[in-house]
């Protein structure tokens, strides 16, 4: 599996190849509470490093969503839209959100794991 990478806004993505799948953090969806509903973009759609791509809600707020990496989307998770509670019980799994075809290099402002704990470290206190 490849190596995960964080954004300071609390996405995640994997690289495998040009292909990258991306989600929200554990830390990300605990501090949401329960996710309702996702507002999501379409497939074929592509997406700047940084852009909003589109909205999760839970109980207490509504967040933008990030692209952690430019692509096109290849595929979104059509499971979330009657599950959306997936983020919750499994944010790096099943509760992936978008699956992209990579258009360039990675961003060099990507957190590894260490660097990120200190994030929600310093976000926690």
């Amino acid at each position: 599996m490849a190596d995960r990478r964080y954004t300071k806004t609390h996405e995640w993505v994997t690289v495998d190849g040009k292909h990258a799948t991306i989600g929200i953090t554990d830390f990300a969806q605990s501090q949401l509470g329960d996710v309702v509903f996702l507002e999501l973009p379409s497939a074929g759609r592509k997406l700047a490093s940084r852009e909003t791509f589109g909205v999760i809600e839970s109980v207490k707020a509504a967040s933008d969503l990030y692209a952690p990496v430019a692509g096109r989307i290849a595929e979104v998770n059509e499971k979330l839209a009657s599950k959306p509670e997936l983020i919750n019980s499994d944010p790096y799994g099943e509760g992936w959100i978008l699956k992209l075809e990579l258009s360039g290099d990675l961003p060099s402002d990507l957190l590894d794991e260490a660097e990120y704990k200190k994030v929600t470290e310093a976000s926690a206190s």
